[in-house]
C-alpha cells in the first residue's frame, strides 16, 4: 500500500532536480563567453550580436552581470583570446610572439587584460598597441612580444599575473560576420618558451 502523499514528494523532488539542473545549465552558460552564435577564428573568438537588438538573453546577462558596453555591430567587432594558436592557455609564465595579420579594418587594437577583463598591473603601463602606434618592419609587417622581461620592439608584460586574455578590436570593418572567417587572415599566438 502507498502513502497518499507519496506522488506529491516525488513531483516535488522532480520539480526540484529541474530547477537545480537549470540552474546549474545557466551559471555554466554565463561564464563560459557571451552566448550562443560565437565566430571564430583559430584562437580567436567573437560574438557578433553583442552589441545589437538581437542578442540572446544569456549574452544580455553576462554584460548585465560585467557592466561592459559593448560594440554595436556597425562600429566594430572585439575578438577574444584565451588561448594560443596551438590551443594551449595563454600563461603568464610564458613568452609568446603575436605575429600578423590582421584583418582589415579601419583601425584596430590588440590589448592586454586579466580574464575578468581588468587591467593587469604591469611595470611598463603599456596595456596593448594600435594600428596607429605599433612599430612595423619594412613592408608593413609587425610582431607583438608578450613576456615578463623587456624586449626590443612591441612588448607587452603580463607583470606578476599567471593568466590573460588577448582582445583584439576591429573598428569599422568589411568582416562577414555570416561566414566562417578565415584564421590565416588572423594573427598567430605563438609560444616562444616557459619559465
Amino acid at each position: 500500500m502507498t502513502r497518499p502523499y507519496a506522488k506529491y514528494l516525488r513531483a516535488g523532488g522532480a520539480m526540484l532536480g529541474g530547477l537545480g539542473l537549470g540552474l546549474l545549465a545557466t551559471l555554466i552558460l554565463l561564464n563560459s563567453g557571451y552566448g550562443f552564435n560565437p565566430l571564430r577564428a583559430g584562437p580567436w573568438t567573437a560574438w557578433p550580436s553583442i552589441g545589437g537588438p538581437n542578442a540572446d538573453p544569456y549574452a544580455r546577462a553576462v554584460l548585465a552581470r560585467s557592466g561592459e558596453a559593448p560594440l554595436g555591430r556597425d562600429q566594430g567587432l572585439v575578438f577574444l583570446a584565451t588561448a594560443d594558436s596551438a590551443g594551449e592557455t595563454l600563461d603568464g609564465a610564458c613568452e609568446y610572439a603575436i605575429v600578423d595579420p590582421i584583418p582589415a579594418a579601419r583601425y584596430w587594437t590588440l590589448s592586454m587584460a586579466a580574464p575578468d577583463g581588468r587591467l593587469i598591473d604591469n611595470p611598463t603601463g603599456r596595456f596593448g598597441f594600435s594600428s596607429v602606434d605599433v612599430l612595423r618592419r619594412e613592408g608593413g609587417a609587425f610582431t607583438i612580444s608578450v613576456a615578463r622581461n623587456a624586449r626590443a620592439g612591441n612588448w607587452l608584460s603580463p607583470g606578476e599575473a599567471r593568466r590573460f586574455v588577448l582582445l583584439l578590436r576591429l573598428y569599422d570593418t568589411p568582416l562577414d560576420t555570416d561566414e566562417r572567417p578565415d584564421p590565416n587572415g588572423f594573427p598567430k599566438i605563438v609560444k616562444i618558451q616557459c619559465a
